[in-house]
C-alpha cells in the first residue's frame, strides 16, 4: 500500500504544471469586453464593462540606495521587492471574488508619494535598462503577478513607461528598443490576460518625443504590429479628450478622471463618442485612474464606460494602494466601499 500512495517528486511538479493550464483570454467586440468568449457581467448594469483597480506597485523595487528606506516594512525595517509582489499575488482572487476584472501594473511603477509625478524622481524604479534592455528581475515579478491573475480570472493592463523613470532610459531609440523588448516578452510567454498600456499620462511633460501625444499612436501601432494583433494596445491620457490620431488607432481609449466629478466624468465619455474618430471606430473607453471616489465609479459605469479605483496612499503599510510599502489587502474604508460597490454592480 505505501508503494502504491508513494508519488515522486517529479510527478507532483509535472501535476503542479498542469494545474496551471488555464489560460484567461481577453477580447473586444464592440464597444463590449468579452473574457474567455463570454461578455463581462452579463445581465448587468456593467455588462461588457472592465471594472479595474490601479495596483502599479505590484514588481516595485527601487535601486537607490539612498532613497529605498522610503518604502522600509515596518515589521522587518527592510525593503523587499519579493514580498511585495507575493503578497499582491495573495490578494487576487479576494479581489476577483468582489467582481473585480483587471488591474494596472507597471514596469516603471508610479509615482511612489504623492504630488511627485513629473520629472527629477530621486528613486530608481525601471525595469528597462538605459539601452532599452530588460531586467530579468522584473520579468521574474511580472510573470508571477500575470500567471496567478490568469489563473484567478483577472486581466492585466501592462504599463511600460511613466514620467519621470522614462529618462532612465536614455535615446528614442533605446524607447523603441524598449518597446519591443516588452512586446516580444509578453508574446513569448504566451499570455492572453494582458493588455497593453504604452505610457501612464502621455500627455505629461515627457523628454522623449516618441513617448507624447502627438507621437505616441506610433509606438501604439509598433506594438499591434509587432504582435500581428495579438495584443489590444492604447495609452492613456490626463483627464481630456484624447488627440484623434490615438482615437483611431488605439484599440481601446485609456483616460485618467483624477480631479474630475461625477458629472465631469459623463461629459468626458460623452464628448469623446462626440468626436469623428470615435464615431467612425466605436471602442471601450476604460478609466484605469481616476481616485476612490465610488460616486465617479457609479457615474462612468451609468455612461458604459468602465473605472479604475486609485487610492495613494502615504507608505504606511496600512492605506493606499500605491505609496509602498502596500498593504494588499481590502483592508481601508475606501478599498472596501469600492470592492463592495464592484460586487453591487456586478452581480445578478
Amino acid at each position: 500500500l505505501q508503494h502504491i500512495m508513494a508519488v515522486p517528486s517529479y510527478l507532483i511538479t509535472f501535476i503542479a504544471l498542469l494545474s496551471f493550464s488555464h489560460s484567461t483570454r481577453i477580447s473586444i467586440i464592440g464597444t463590449s469586453w468579452h473574457i474567455d468568449d463570454k461578455v463581462t457581467y452579463p445581465q448587468t448594469k456593467a455588462q461588457g464593462l472592465l471594472l479595474n483597480a490601479r495596483l502599479i506597485q505590484g514588481a516595485f523595487d527601487d535601486e537607490n540606495t539612498t532613497t529605498v528606506s522610503r518604502w522600509y516594512y515596518p515589521d522587518s525595517h527592510k525593503w523587499d521587492p519579493e514580498r511585495n509582489t507575493q503578497e499582491l499575488i495573495g490578494n487576487l482572487s479576494t479581489y476577483y471574488s468582489y467582481g473585480l476584472r483587471a488591474f494596472t501594473v507597471g514596469m516603471q511603477g508610479g509615482g511612489p508619494i504623492e504630488n511627485e509625478f513629473e520629472q527629477n524622481q530621486p528613486w530608481i524604479v525601471t525595469a528597462f535598462r538605459s539601452d532599452g534592455s530588460i531586467k530579468p528581475e522584473w520579468l521574474s515579478r511580472l510573470d508571477s503577478i500575470i500567471k496567478r491573475a490568469d489563473a484567478v480570472g483577472l486581466i492585466v493592463i501592462l504599463q511600460f513607461f511613466y514620467i519621470g523613470q522614462d529618462t532612465r532610459v536614455l535615446t528614442d531609440n533605446d524607447v523603441v528598443t524598449a518597446v519591443d523588448g516588452a512586446t516580444d516578452w509578453v508574446l513569448k510567454q504566451g499570455y492572453t490576460n494582458v493588455l497593453i498600456e504604452v505610457v501612464n499620462e502621455c500627455s505629461r511633460s515627457f523628454i522623449h518625443r516618441n513617448l507624447r501625444p502627438d507621437t505616441i499612436q506610433i509606438l501604439i501601432k509598433r506594438v499591434q504590429d509587432r504582435s500581428a494583433g495579438k495584443l489590444l494596445v492604447s495609452t492613456s491620457f490626463l483627464p481630456g479628450v484624447p488627440p484623434g490620431p490615438v482615437i483611431s488607432q488605439a484599440d481601446f481609449i485609456l483616460i485618467h478622471g483624477n480631479g474630475l466629478s461625477p458629472a465631469g466624468i459623463i461629459s468626458l465619455v460623452n464628448e469623446i463618442r462626440q468626436t469623428p474618430e470615435f464615431k467612425a471606430k466605436p471602442k471601450p473607453i476604460v478609466f484605469n485612474e481616476d481616485s476612490t471616489s465610488i460616486d465617479n465609479c457609479k457615474a462612468a459605469v451609468s455612461v458604459g464606460a468602465s473605472w479604475g479605483y486609485y487610492d495613494q496612499g502615504i507608505s504606511n503599510y496600512h492605506d493606499g494602494f500605491q505609496s509602498p510599502p502596500v498593504d494588499w489587502k481590502i483592508s481601508t474604508t475606501n478599498k472596501k466601499d469600492y470592492f463592495d460597490l464592484v460586487a453591487q454592480l456586478t452581480r445578478v
